[in-house]
């Protein structure tokens, strides 16, 4: 299947730069999987696609300010990182830019003590691929904090405009520290809204996916089968999945709320091959183009996603292809806004 069935066009002033003033005011695209049609509705008429007893399954990872600008203590030249996942204790994947500046060995300092030292150290301990680099970080105190002081928000590099409050880019039910990017479809929630769809009987349920870069990173292949997607670490607890469990079994609905919902419902299914699922924890590269068979997920809340992404791909397995193409062509006609900040769908 060759990528470029997955392009199309987008203006860049589609691109949503900053978030709305009030969650809930995004628009809402409802497409109808089964039949292709499609309405154009407000983001809180998504209760109207939702009955008593169905499962709402949100991802409650919160996103670390995990984009760190430093320098070279030797020649004052400038790095950023960008951290992807912890490794173990203070060893950590990251991203480098300009990676040339930091081989093997190389030291990066960040802020200052006043007196000349840095408050923290990160030293290379070896390269990757495409910037990557296995970093040991050294410092005095405690590096969450240390982090929330010198770190900022990892915005998408799409997203130009500086992002005046950190919590915009979290969403309010966010609890697990990890994510080097937001769970954007969450965005849209308030705590209001998601006690109205409690007051109508929809069941909240929570599943933890710390989202890395691997999620968004462009295809470099000309083939989908030949993409590999890198790991990303998910969790699942007991209660969360009894609820999912009653949800099935009664033959009511499981919503996923952004694509790391529906990746991590099903890497779990997959693990108890159709049968009730049960708390587990992992390492997920699960990579969900058409052709794939849903085996939990039974609607989707997203935004809209780049051309040629995994995630326009994923969403074309539950919809079909000719028809999220021409549901996305409609949203660029009708000034949808796109991407993290971007208006929302509903695939039902």
């Amino acid at each position: 299947m060759n990528v470029d069935l997955f392009d199309f066009e987008l203006p860049e002033h589609l691109i949503a730069q900053t978030p709305l003033a009030t969650r809930t005011d995004s628009r809402l695209l409802a497409l109808d999987r089964h039949s292709g049609e499609l309405a154009h509705r407000r983001f809180t008429d998504v209760a109207d696609y939702m009955n008593e007893g169905d499962v709402l399954v949100l991802n409650d990872t919160r996103v670390i300010p995990a984009r760190l600008m430093g320098m070279k203590p030797e020649t004052g030249g400038k790095v950023e990182l960008l951290l992807l996942r912890q490794l173990e204790g203070d060893r950590w994947e990251a991203l480098a830019k300009p990676a040339k500046r930091l081989k093997t060995g190389s030291e990066v300092w960040f802020g200052d003590d006043g007196n000349g030292a840095p408050l923290l150290r990160a030293v290379a301990e070896s390269e990757g691929e495409m910037g990557g680099r296995t970093i040991r970080f050294h410092y005095d105190g405690i590096f969450q904090e240390l982090l929330d002081r010198l770190g900022e928000m990892p915005l998408p590099p799409y997203i130009k405009e500086r992002l005046e409050e950190r919590e915009r880019y979290q969403t309010v039910y966010a609890k697990h520290e990890g994510s080097a990017a937001a769970p954007t479809a969450g965005l849209h929630f308030t705590e209001p809204f998601l006690q109205q769809l409690k007051d109508k009987g929809v069941k909240l349920a929570f599943v933890t996916l710390h989202v890395g870069l691997g999620t968004f990173r462009p295809m470099s292949v000309d083939k989908v089968e030949e993409h590999e997607m890198h790991s990303e670490f998910y969790e699942l607890n007991s209660e969360n999945a009894r609820i999912i469990n009653e949800a099935k079994a009664s033959g009511h609905k499981v919503i996923a709320v952004g694509t790391t919902s529906a990746r991590t419902l099903e890497t779990v299914a997959g693990r108890f091959e159709g049968g009730p699922i049960q708390a587990c924890s992992g390492w997920t590269d699960i990579f969900i183009f058409p052709g794939y068979t849903f085996k939990l997920v039974d609607s989707l809340i997203t935004n809209f996603h780049l051309p040629k992404s995994t995630l326009v791909m994923l969403v074309s397995a539950l919809a079909g292809r000719d028809s999220i193409m021409n549901a996305y062509k409609e949203a660029v006609e009708e000034q949808y806004r796109f991407f993290s900040f971007g208006d929302a769908m509903i695939i039902y």
